[in-house]
């Protein structure tokens, strides 16, 4: 079978490296957020708390659920090592990222009142959490999903794509939009623009048109 009928629709990796996309606007709104912070000596408090918000959600019980859930036992079920191999690694770095996104929230109150300890330790997360995500994001892009490619057929991308239909349908109606509209808010506010090859939200290309 050839990949020209595969390729008239939209793939899962497709779909997860179009949410990466947000991700990363919201990552760079999270860097401006910490570079005027370490400048004036405490955060805006309502920015932080709606970035990490962000990542809770969208980056963390979305995406990477999709990605626990869904893609990575396709993979391994195709012969992928979940152990010592990239979708070990990725799961790793996705408990690091957990780990951080908690730290800056637990921060946030302190931080934004101007406490010097509690601003360093938003910071610091802040910082490991970006760099953390755009290497994570490169890798998965670059080495993962290629990788996913070349052993998903059409019946299993089929079956993702349901499976990222019911991880949406679980969470509360309207949740990724809301997401997606905080994301462009933040952006807006910190001159953060769109990826102009993908546009501001290509992740809800999946979702069934009424």
């Amino acid at each position: 079978m050839t990949d020209s009928n595969v390729n008239e629709a939209v793939k899962p990796t497709q779909i997860l490296s179009g949410e990466h996309r947000v991700i990363l606007r919201v990552i760079s709104c999270l860097e401006r957020i910490v570079d005027a912070g370490a400048r004036e000596g405490k955060i805006n408090g309502d920015d932080a708390r709606s970035a990490v918000a962000f990542f809770r959600t969208f980056a963390d019980s979305c995406h990477h659920a999709k990605e626990e859930d869904a893609l990575f036992p396709a993979l391994v079920a195709r012969g992928i090592p979940r152990e010592n191999g990239p979708i070990a690694v990725m799961l790793d770095e996705h408990e690091i990222g957990r780990a951080a996104v908690r730290a800056m929230d637990e921060a946030i109150d302190g931080a934004s009142g101007g406490d010097d300890p509690s601003l360093v330790r938003f910071v610091h997360s802040a910082r490991e959490y970006i760099e953390l995500l755009r290497q994570h994001i490169a890798k998965e892009d670059e080495v993962l999903f290629p990788m996913a490619e070349g052993v998903l057929d059409d019946a299993a991308r089929s079956e993702l794509l349901a499976a990222f239909e019911r991880a949406e349908l679980a969470h509360e109606e309207g949740t990724h939009e809301r997401m997606l509209e905080l994301a462009n808010g933040l952006c807006d506010k910190y001159g953060v623009a769109a990826d102009p090859e993908h546009g501001t939200s290509p992740c809800c290309g999946h979702h069934p048109k009424a």
